[in-house]
């Protein structure tokens, strides 16, 4: 890919009879990606917490594009019990699925536990997106040039695990726990990249990020500093969501997509830009790691893929 021929939403091949679910579709980054997508044609399953802003979404959508195909399922990713819900609900209704773009995500908040009791940014940014994809991944198997699109941060690259503190009862710092989901996506997209291949699925997983882009995600979740610094006094730094999102899309629509690739903005410090593929921290590429977090997530939503035989 040449980042300098600017890949815009105008380069995504026709979608028509493909099936995409979003998490996160409601606003920001996913509806972002839910409206281009739906503009080249896709069915595009709208995995929302919230019922009504996604019907919102997809009146606003539609008022534009009074043929775009859209469909509201409610997805809480901080609830394994709502994870499988979904999940049941729409492999009832869909033999097959193309795309699944793990995009929603909660920010810094202050520390809050899940439904099954994780701590809230792990439990909605991992190990939901962990559990959708592993339920779901008998639908992939039967698609179209399937892929998993995991969305990550360049934060990635800061973080580290706390391991023997997951649910950080001991010392909870918001950005640190932030980060350490954020790594999470990266171990676990590199990860399903490695296992997929392992056994020769068609199923491709890749990764993105969108740079620096203002959503709500800085404003509504985070408390003190983080919020007064991400979502006022760097804000002029920022990109759109329409920009912020280019890069998942690429991931989840460009013809020459490999499965592992990492897609991210091309300008300074991988802030802002048209997509181009970027560099995975190496902490993020170790088998002991990658192994490590697999089974613990296994273990904690009791979800277990089954990856077909090696051809």
């Amino acid at each position: 890919m040449n980042s300098q021929q600017r890949w815009t939403t105008e380069q995504i091949p026709d979608q028509s009879n493909r099936v995409f679910v979003v998490t996160g579709a409601n606003s920001g980054l996913g509806l972002a990606t839910t409206r281009a997508l739906a503009r080249k044609g896709a069915n595009v399953i709208l995995a929302v917490r919230d019922e009504a802003k996604g019907r919102r979404a997809v009146a606003e959508i539609t008022a534009g594009q009074p043929d775009a195909q859209l469909e509201v399922r409610r997805l809480d990713l901080a609830d394994l019990d709502s994870v499988r819900d979904f999940a049941d609900g729409l492999r009832a209704d869909h033999a097959r699925l193309d795309v699944l773009i793990n995009n929603a995500g909660v920010m810094a908040p202050p520390r809050t536990l899940s439904a099954q009791g994780h701590e809230l940014q792990f439990a909605a940014n991992h190990l939901g997106h962990f559990a959708l994809t592993g339920l779901l991944l008998d639908q992939l198997s039967a698609g179209d040039n399937p892929r998993v699109v995991t969305v990550s941060s360049a934060n990635h690259r800061q973080a580290k695990f706390f391991f023997d503190d997951l649910s950080g009862e001991r010392k909870y710092s918001p950005m640190g726990y932030y980060n350490q989901s954020k790594l999470a996506n990266a171990v676990f997209g590199w990860e399903l990249h490695q296992r997929l291949t392992a056994a020769g699925s068609p199923v491709r997983s890749v990764l993105a990020h969108p740079g620096y882009t203002l959503t709500n995600l800085q404003t509504s979740s985070p408390v003190g500093m983080v919020k007064l610094l991400f979502g006022k006094i760097l804000s002029p730094l920022a990109q759109t969501p329409d920009q912020g999102a280019l890069p998942q899309l690429y991931a989840a629509t460009a013809p020459d997509m490999e499965g592992g690739q990492f897609i991210g903005p091309d300008g300074m410090g991988e802030l802002r830009g048209a997509p181009k593929r970027v560099e995975l921290a190496p902490s993020a590429a170790e088998a002991a790691t990658g192994r490590k977090l697999w089974d613990l997530s296994e273990e904690l939503t009791a979800v277990k893929f089954a990856f077909p035989a090696a051809a």
